[in-house]
């Protein structure tokens, strides 16, 4: 019986801990009993004042899956029983300060109220992503010195603030791929999660992919796992380095999507693991005779997407098209002077043509293919935008067929190919962007999922939602307000980074991710400010035009040197 008995409670233990997840994170104990910050978590030094005690707090709040055990050491026992922090957090600018309030006398000699003033830089939202915004900080905390003579606060804030520098050390920033169906293509979702521990990332980044596209990409692509779908147990690996992913709900999906799936996952995982990859659904492999995966496994998504590096971009120059390879004129009117060229662009896949015409003292679309008569569009105004093409839509055959521009600063238009061959407008519900402002400049992203514009001079990012019947522009966002003035340019030099010019003569080149959490400048040796264009694409030089002509540089810290066939007065574009 005791040798049966043994055996029980080592059955029970052993199956116990097949429940017990690879990371744990400390939470708040309920009851009469105050909560203590873990062990680990020294309590601050004694004799510090309460402008440092709540400093350090802001400082020690960015240590992410610790029930902020970091931070609650500066509270008083009660307020460490009680804290529930709100998910997400604000971040802010490094400098801040941090004041006495003497708005009111205080009664009490151990109470002192601190003001901390500062910059907002933006939000993590609770989807993980990083939200910009442009605002003051402002946050009153209570202090009361305890028994032992320490100042604690005692009523901390349920919003949470960190410092930009702390967010980047703590925080690692993650593109999880969803899938468009309208390009064929992935699309990166820029999400943030806790840097350390280390080994824990593939799981924190599955989690996400599972939660679905953040608020700003809703939409724009489709999730291909429902709401049912979930992980079996904890993503993990194994002796043999293999990074197992077990998947359950998947229930009848077909191998098609199966396959997507496996994709999404892979492309998501592969910032963050270098293992081969072990995909499961309900105990068998997701994609029959296919259970480990490797990113080198996954067809070639961007192909499409991707200017073909044969097509070395073009120019306008004096109301004229030229080739950015030999500088040579584009054959037709559009190269030979026919047109009154003010600004082009050439579809990704290098065979179409759209212009814009100075005709009749306005300005009119022209779109047509390459080399040949553009034909005229029923789309005129003051001022056109430059035009931008949409990306090859799956399964069009492989021609570009949808061109959009801005009128007159204010309207956002497009036109598409009909059946009949011409041309014709069609409706963008465009409300929440031109509400911000007047818009000089639109790019489509070459995926199909967003657009990056000028509007008063800053830059903006929206996601264009289609639907059957309609198309519009969503959560339009400003990027890097603060810093990013006098905007005149912009293209997406990748999927989820964005190459920007600006008239400004100590920050004429950057290149700033789509969500606008840091941005990085160009070295502007050789420029003449002020730079007047920019475009970019995947695998390409990034090239500006200034005063002196067109220069180009890969590198963020490369100097710009010219470009083979510059000339003054040229406007560049890569296809797209």
């Amino acid at each position: 019986m005791k040798r049966l008995l043994t055996l029980l409670a080592v059955f029970l233990l052993v199956a116990g801990c097949a429940n017990i997840p690879l990371e744990s994170q400390p939470v708040v104990v309920s009851g009469d009993k105050p909560a203590q910050a873990p062990v680990d978590v020294p309590e601050p030094a004694a004799g510090i004042d309460s402008l440092t005690v709540t400093r350090q707090f802001i400082r020690n709040s960015a240590t992410p899956g610790t029930a902020n055990a970091d931070a609650r050491v500066y509270l008083d026992d009660e307020a460490r029983r009680t804290w529930k922090p709100s998910p997400g957090l604000t971040i802010i600018d490094d400098t801040f300060g941090t004041v006495y309030d003497t708005s009111s006398p205080q009664e009490n000699p151990d109470e002192q109220l601190v003001n901390v003033r500062g910059f907002k830089l933006g939000t993590l939202s609770p989807d993980n992503a990083f939200i910009p915004q442009k605002a003051e900080y402002s946050q009153q905390f209570k202090l009361r010195k305890q028994a032992n003579g320490q100042w604690r606060i005692v009523d901390p804030p349920q919003d949470l603030a960190i410092t930009d520098e702390d967010f980047s050390v703590n925080y690692f920033r993650v593109p999880i791929r969803f899938y468009s169906p309208d390009s064929g293509t992935f699309v990166p979702d820029l999400r943030y999660v806790a840097a350390k521990p280390q080994s824990g990332l593939p799981g924190r980044v599955m989690d996400l992919v599972l939660q679905g596209p953040s608020e700003g990409l809703k939409g724009a692509v489709k999730d291909l796992l429902a709401d049912q779908v979930t992980t079996d147990t904890n993503v993990r690996s194994t002796d043999d380095g293999t990074l197992d992913v077990a998947l359950t709900g998947i229930g009848g999906a077909s191998l098609a999507d199966r396959t997507l799936i496996a994709a999404q996952i892979v492309l998501s995982l592969q910032t963050v693991t270098l293992s081969r990859i072990r995909l499961l659904a309900d105990g068998t492999a997701l994609v029959p005779d296919h259970e480990y995966w490797r990113s080198s496994d996954l067809p070639a998504y961007n192909t499409e997407i991707e200017p073909n590096l044969e097509l070395k971009g073009l120019m306008t120059v004096n109301g004229r098209v030229r080739s950015l390879g030999d500088g040579a004129p584009v054959g037709g009117p559009a190269g030979n002077g026919g047109y009154k060229v003010v600004s082009a662009a050439q579809s990704v896949d290098g065979k179409r043509l759209a212009v814009v015409e100075e005709r009749d003292g306005r300005q009119w679309l022209r779109v047509g293919d390459l080399g040949h008569d553009l034909g005229s569009v029923e789309l005129f105004g003051g001022s056109l935008s430059r035009p931008t093409w949409r990306p090859v839509p799956r399964g069009s055959g492989g021609v570009s067929g949808e061109v959009w521009t801005v009128v007159d600063h204010n309207t956002v238009a497009r036109v598409t190919l009909a059946a009949d061959g011409r041309w014709v407008k069609a409706g963008v519900d465009a409300t929440m962007l031109t509400g911000l402002g007047q818009i000089t400049e639109l790019r489509l992203s070459r995926d199909g999922s967003r657009l990056a514009a000028v509007v008063n001079g800053q830059l903006v990012i929206a996601s264009i939602v289609r639907t059957a019947d309609s198309v519009a522009l969503r959560s339009p966002r400003s990027l890097q307000e603060r810093q990013l003035k006098d905007v005149v340019d912009v293209d997406w030099a990748t999927q989820d980074h964005l190459i920007v010019a600006t008239s400004s003569s100590t920050l004429p080149v950057v290149k700033v991710p789509l969500d606008g959490q840091r941005m990085d400048a160009f070295n502007s040796s050789n420029l003449t400010p002020p730079v007047h264009g920019v475009t970019a694409a995947p695998n390409r030089q990034n090239l500006v035009a200034d005063a002196g002509g067109l220069w180009v540089a890969s590198e963020l810290g490369e100097v710009w040197r010219p470009q083979a066939h510059t000339v003054t007065e040229a406007d560049p574009f890569y296809p797209g």
